[in-house]
């Protein structure tokens, strides 16, 4: 897959993901919310009116703190597109 291919994939599953209306399970969006920010190379710090939920948001982006952005884009993508296929 070529750089664009990439970009092009990755913005679609977003795009999926922002107009799916049910509820995600917490551990898919933690997943998501932490390969979308290394994708998009946002470095601004997690926040939420939850202390807790803040710790969880910095736990996943720590967890995937050496993988590149192409990584990241992939991972985000792969995990779209399991969540859609074996969601019931």
């Amino acid at each position: 897959m070529t750089l664009e291919e990439l970009d092009i994939a990755f913005k679609e599953a977003v795009d999926r993901i922002n107009d799916h209306t049910d509820p995600f399970p917490a551990d898919l969006l933690l997943r998501l919310y932490a390969y979308y920010k290394k994708a998009t190379n946002d470095y601004s710090r997690p926040s939420s009116s939850k202390p807790l939920i803040t710790a969880f948001k910095t736990n996943a982006l720590f967890q995937i703190q050496n993988i590149s952005e192409d990584e990241a884009k992939q991972t985000y993508i792969d995990l779209v597109n399991n969540y859609f296929l074996y969601r019931k």
